[in-house]
C-alpha cells in the first residue's frame, strides 16, 4: 500500500516539485524498497529519452496550410455573423406594417413545432408523452383560430383573404369561426374577400349550421358575382332547401339578367 502512494509522487521527485518534508519522506522509503528504486530508475531513463526525442522540423507548407485553414474559418465565421445581421433586418422590416400577424402567427408556430419535437423526446414514454401532445395539438389549433380571426378584422382586404385561408388549417371548426365566417360573407365590402370566404365555408358543408347559414346568405347578397358563386356552391352541394332562396330572390326587380338566367337554371336542376 505504501509503495503504490509513494510512486504517485516519482513524477514530482524527477521534475523537483516535492515540498522538502515529502522528498525527505520518499527518499526514506526508496533507501528500503528494491521495487520503488527499481521503478524511478525505469521512469528517470524514459524521462531521459523522451527529453532527448528530435522535434520533427515542420512541413515547408505548414504555414501555408495553416493560414488557409485560418481564412477559411475567418470567412466561415463572418458568414454568420452577416446571415444572423440579414436575418434579424429581416425581421425588423417585416414586422413594421401589416404582415405583422401573420408573420408572428408562423413565428410561434415554429416554436411550438421546437416544443413539441422537445417535449417528444424529453417527457418520457406513454400516456404522459400523449396529453403533452394533445395539449400542445389544442394550443396550436386555439393559436390558428385567434390569428384566423384577428386578420379578419384586418383593414386590408389581402389580410382578409389571407385570414380566411388559415380556415383550411384549423382541423375542428367551431361555431365561433364559422359565426366569423359568415359576418365576413354577408358583411365584406370587398367582394373578392366574400368570395374567398365562401369558398372557405363551402368547404365546410358538412356542418349541417354552414349549410343553413349559406342557403340565408343568398337573399343578402347584392354582387352579381356572389350571386352566382353561390348558385354554383349550392348546385354542387345539391342543396334543394336554398331554392325557395333563390325564388325569393328572383323576385328582385334590379336583378342583373345573366344572373336571373342563371339561377332559373340552378332552381331547375335542384328541383
Amino acid at each position: 500500500m505504501d509503495c503504490e502512494k509513494y510512486s504517485e509522487l516519482f513524477t514530482s521527485w524527477i521534475d523537483k516539485a516535492l515540498p522538502p518534508a515529502e522528498r525527505l519522506k520518499l527518499e526514506q522509503h526508496l533507501s528500503g524498497c528494491p521495487g520503488c528504486r527499481a521503478e524511478l530508475e525505469a521512469m528517470k531513463e524514459l524521462w531521459i529519452e523522451m527529453g532527448e526525442m528530435e522535434t520533427p522540423a515542420p512541413s515547408e507548407h505548414m504555414q501555408v496550410k495553416f493560414e488557409a485553414m485560418l481564412n477559411t474559418f475567418k470567412e466561415e465565421a463572418a458568414d454568420k455573423t452577416n446571415a444572423w445581421a440579414n436575418f434579424k433586418n429581416a425581421l425588423a422590416q417585416l414586422w413594421q406594417w401589416q404582415p405583422r400577424l401573420p408573420l408572428a402567427y408562423s413565428l410561434v408556430i415554429i416554436m411550438m413545432s421546437f416544443a413539441c419535437g422537445y417535449w417528444v423526446f424529453s417527457m418520457g414514454k406513454g400516456g404522459q408523452q400523449d396529453k403533452q401532445l394533445a395539449t400542445l395539438s389544442s394550443q396550436v389549433h386555439e393559436l390558428k383560430q385567434t390569428m384566423m380571426l384577428a386578420m379578419l378584422e384586418n383593414p386590408s382586404a389581402s389580410e382578409r383573404i389571407k385570414g380566411v385561408s388559415y380556415t383550411s388549417e384549423i382541423k375542428h371548426v367551431d361555431q365561433q369561426v364559422i359565426d366569423a365566417l359568415f359576418a365576413t360573407l354577408n358583411n365584406d365590402p370587398n367582394v373578392n374577400v366574400r368570395l374567398s370566404t365562401l369558398d372557405a365555408l363551402s368547404q365546410l358543408s358538412n356542418h349541417p349550421e354552414v349549410r343553413t347559414g349559406l342557403i340565408k346568405s343568398i337573399t343578402q347578397q347584392d354582387s352579381p358575382l356572389m350571386q352566382s358563386a353561390i348558385a354554383d356552391v349550392m348546385l354542387k352541394l345539391q342543396e334543394k332547401r336554398s331554392v325557395n332562396s333563390f325564388k325569393e330572390l328572383l323576385k328582385q326587380k334590379d336583378l342583373d339578367k345573366g344572373v336571373r338566367n342563371k339561377i332559373k337554371e340552378t332552381i331547375n336542376n335542384l328541383i
